[in-house]
């Protein structure tokens, strides 16, 4: 087996290899913590063209109807991340430690924290981050091919999501909310942002990849 053999079959077991217990990997999981810390209080503004809607109907157009800006936080794709970068395990194991710090530390969460912050609308989408880094943490482990990358954002995603949906409206119930509530706030957090969640995790896990490539060469 030639030299170059060799490397490029360490490259690939370097890959789907994950973090290993040490000092430099604790450093690693508690920079992911903080990674998410920061994303949650992070606001992107996305622009781009669309097409819209009056376009069908005949309306009479200007240049600002084809331009879209959508405020993004970008949660979701560092949940990704940190499940693509760290692995499974100590991916899960980042993410736990955020939870923990915002229900029993510091208010790391997008409205504060503390025990009670259980009983907040969104709190569904921060558990989901857990099965949905495992799920994505287990397509993953078989390589970081395309099709993997796919759909493990996809997955890791739609978990997210559907566990926040679902816990939303078990919180509403409780606070006895009306239909139109539930539908305004499914709308303003589960619809087109689905979209943008699922780009840019996709982005997130293929740029993970490489830098566990690059992370081995130091460790």
């Amino acid at each position: 087996m030639s030299n170059k053999t060799v490397q490029n079959v360490k490259i690939i077991k370097r890959e789907i290899d994950g973090i290993r217990l040490s000092l430099s990997g604790i450093i690693l999981v508690v920079f992911c913590t903080f990674l998410l810390i920061l994303s949650t209080f992070l606001m992107l503004n996305i622009t781009h063209f669309i097409i819209p809607a009056g376009l069908f109907h005949g309306e009479k157009l200007v240049l600002k109807d084809f331009i879209f800006t959508y405020r993004f936080i970008p949660q979701i794709p560092v949940v990704m991340f940190i499940a693509a970068f760290l692995g499974r395990k100590y991916g899960i194991s980042s993410i736990l430690l955020y939870i923990l710090l915002g229900l029993f530390v510091i208010p790391v969460f997008a409205l504060g924290g503390g025990l009670k912050y259980i009983f907040e609308y969104g709190f569904g989408y921060i558990a989901g981050y857990i099965p949905a880094a495992f799920f994505a943490g287990s397509i993953l482990k078989s390589g970081y091919s395309n099709r993997n990358i796919v759909h493990a954002a996809l997955v890791g995603v739609l978990t997210i999501h559907i566990i926040g949906i679902f816990y939303m409206m078990f919180i509403a119930s409780l606070k006895h909310e009306d239909l139109a509530f539930i539908a305004n706030w499914i709308n303003a957090q589960s619809s087109i942002k689905i979209i943008y969640d699922f780009i840019f995790s996709f982005a997130a896990i293929f740029l993970a990849k490489y830098l566990r490539i690059i992370l081995w060469f130091f460790m």
